[in-house]
């Protein structure tokens, strides 16, 4: 039964790294990947010899670093709030409703943003509008833009994301809420020493993951909320290897940052697992 995950893995991301190799090289197709010209680490100093190329980094780690500390707590509320739920129709409801937003693209949400946050159609403008009596350009100022493309992340992922500790509240034994409430314990103080304790571990595990996603912010979700007046703090490395790789044919040179990102990515894994091994809960 395992076989077909490890088959792919094999063949989706293993084999894959053999492409990094272009970060080493001056790739052109005629030669291809194993002819062309060896160059050493000569792309890797004309990337950071760009200025741009220090911007984009910043800004990748400022947006990835904002989504993971805001974005992260939200899950865990979620799954502890419908666990405490008694009533079924009430939580089934609900749990339909949270997770739905996961399975829109990012075209339906960029379009839903926009026909919320629009300065000359949007929703919320025209209640602006008509409250203080002008408009306000939420796409176009960088703090408006930072908090709807955090808060869109969290809409659209966080119910998504609270099944694994809705799982994990699932095997805490029920003995020990009996226990606690005859203790005295009120709801919020089981939350606290009963609910919390039992998934720390599934909350240590996510946090890793999150930190080696530190470098990726997700393409889609920029490229559909980005624009020229904000490119100040959304140009990313993802867009970046978009235009310049894909766009721009220098595909040697985006190879290379791509090759720095998950270098990144890796020892922040292994920094985080070390801080969380100190606490017994490890990932390895």
């Amino acid at each position: 039964m395992f076989t077909p995950i490890i088959l792919f893995f094999i063949a989706f991301k293993y084999v894959p790294m053999f492409g990094s190799i272009m970060a080493f090289k001056h790739y052109n197709f005629g030669d291809g990947i194993l002819h062309s010209p060896w160059v050493g680490l000569e792309n890797f100093k004309v990337l950071f010899s760009t200025p741009a190329t220090i911007q984009i980094i910043r800004n990748t780690l400022l947006l990835s670093l904002m989504s993971i500390f805001i974005g992260f707590p939200f899950p865990i509320l979620l799954a502890i709030m419908l666990n405490e739920v008694r009533s079924k129709w009430f939580k089934s409801l609900v749990q339909t409703l949270v997770f739905l937003p996961h399975f829109f693209s990012w075209i339906i949400v960029g379009g839903i943003i926009v026909t919320i946050f629009s300065q000359q159609s949007g929703m919320l403008n025209s209640v602006w509008q008509y409250v203080f009596g002008h408009s306000y350009a939420f796409l176009y100022h960088e703090g408006s833009w930072l908090s709807i493309f955090v808060g869109s992340g969290i809409w659209k992922e966080a119910g998504f994301s609270a099944i694994v500790y809705l799982a994990a509240l699932g095997s805490i034994d029920g003995s020990l809420y009996e226990a606690a409430g005859l203790d005295g314990a009120s709801k919020w103080k089981q939350i606290w020493h009963v609910t919390l304790p039992g998934i720390s571990s599934t909350v240590v595990l996510m946090f890793i993951l999150a930190m080696g996603r530190v470098m990726e912010v997700g393409f889609d979700q920029i490229f559909m909320l980005q624009n020229a007046t904000v490119s100040n703090v959304s140009e990313v490395i993802s867009t970046y290897v978009y235009k310049i790789g894909l766009m721009g044919s220098q595909f040697s040179v985006t190879a290379a940052i791509g090759l720095f990102e998950s270098l990144v990515s890796l020892i922040l894994v292994f920094i985080t697992n070390r801080i969380a091994r100190k606490f017994g809960n490890g990932l390895w």
